[in-house]
């Protein structure tokens, strides 16, 4: 953390550097990073500032950080250990560790400090934020995800959440040997997967369920053509055929916008075997619905919700959303014989993260009930005997 005389010192180089190179373009991040710090120790040198080693390596790469990186937040993203960082306005930041959140020492100098932190983000994403337009998602190259909020909106200040993109795959026997997936039930969503079955994960925020997905899709046949659909890219999977789409927020002129819904479609046309659909928040629900009803069993997606039954419910709700005037009981046939099975995740008080219960739709009963090997028989039987 800089303070006292080192952050007035950080403030001087940064605006003086950032002055020197006002409309210089480097090949890329990191050659605008080596750039800046190569000037930034040459003035240092120039001006006959006395620094210890510790204290000059300090005021260089927090220069840096200030002017090409993310300020105070850069050591708390470049740890391994931190799932999440939050900033509650330039003097509250916090950290995710182990599913725990921690306030944390390093602090913005002020406001305008966080306004040009989440103005970097936000402009090298293509989008905005401001005063008429407060909120804003955006996605960090590495992946991680944004969300900003301003005032007014935000009452006491700037807000800024950052979800880390993990860069480690965590895999079902993973799951397993962690204690959130119990063993027999990681078979039997084995067999789930290879027999094709429609699968949800639902699970309220940060529960995990994008992790659970790509773990599951993993178990696909490898000669299986799989068409990913994602808000921000996340899914990343080992088959030698996939296909991944990313959705495009508008321009800063409003246009050019392609949502999921949009995306959804267009995979149909792409001759997929499986489409996996990050998560399904809208009226792409009822895309995703007909693409697991026109033969391309063994789809997958994620929903927001608090239980399997509740995970039925939204997605009926959703398909509603699409403004076609279906009968309600239309829409819940639809969603009873495109989803066979509901897979749900829990985030204990802990923090730790695991697999709560998985239910199959007994067709027989005509509810939902817990995943049992004579009920995936069933559910696999019958969707290996449609047409």
């Amino acid at each position: 953390m800089i303070v006292g005389d080192l952050s007035s010192l950080v403030d001087e180089y940064r605006v003086r550097v950032r002055r020197e190179l006002a409309g210089t373009a480097p090949g890329g991040p990191a050659e605008l990073r080596g750039l800046i710090e190569r000037r930034v120790r040459e003035l240092l040198r120039h001006d006959r500032v006395a620094l210890g080693p510790g204290e000059l390596e300090l005021v260089v790469a927090a220069v840096v950080d200030d002017t090409v990186g993310l300020g105070p937040l850069d050591a708390l993203l470049a740890d391994p250990a931190v799932t999440e960082v939050i900033a509650n306005g330039p003097a509250a930041v916090y950290a995710e560790r182990d599913g725990r959140l921690t306030t944390e020492s390093v602090r913005f100098r002020d406001e305008q400090h966080l306004r040009d932190v989440i103005d970097r983000i936000v402009g090298s994403a293509g989008r905005r934020v401001d005063e008429a337009s407060p909120m804003a998602d955006a996605r960090l190259p590495d992946g991680s995800r944004v969300n900003a909020v301003l005032p007014p909106l935000a009452v006491d200040g700037p807000l800024l959440s950052i979800r880390k993109f993990s860069r480690e795959r965590l895999s079902v026997p993973a799951l397993v040997a962690s204690g959130s997936l119990d063993e027999l039930l990681a078979g039997r969503l084995r067999s789930a997967v290879q027999g094709r079955l429609n699968i949800v994960v639902s699970g309220g925020t940060g529960t995990g369920k994008t992790t659970l997905l790509n773990a599951l899709a993993a178990f696909a046949d490898p000669g299986e053509r799989i068409v990913t659909v994602e808000d921000a890219a996340e899914l990343r999977l080992d088959q030698p055929h996939v296909a991944r789409l990313e959705a495009r927020p508008a321009s800063l002129e409003g246009r050019g916008e392609v949502n999921v819904r949009a995306l959804v479609r267009n995979a149909l046309r792409m001759r997929p075997d499986r489409i996996v659909v990050g998560e399904v928040r809208g009226p792409e629900a009822l895309d995703m619905l007909q693409a697991m009803n026109t033969g391309h069993d063994g789809s997958l997606t994620t929903v927001h919700a608090g239980s399997p039954s509740e995970a039925l419910r939204r997605i009926e709700t959703m398909v509603l959303m699409a403004g076609l005037d279906l009968p309600h009981a239309i829409v819940r046939e639809n969603v009873a014989l495109a989803v066979d099975l509901v897979v749900h995740v829990t985030r204990a008080i802990d923090g730790r993260r695991r697999v709560a219960q998985a239910q199959g739709l007994d067709r027989r009963l005509g509810c939902l009930a817990d995943l049992d090997d004579d009920l995936l028989e069933r559910l696999v039987g019958a969707r290996c005997a449609r047409p």
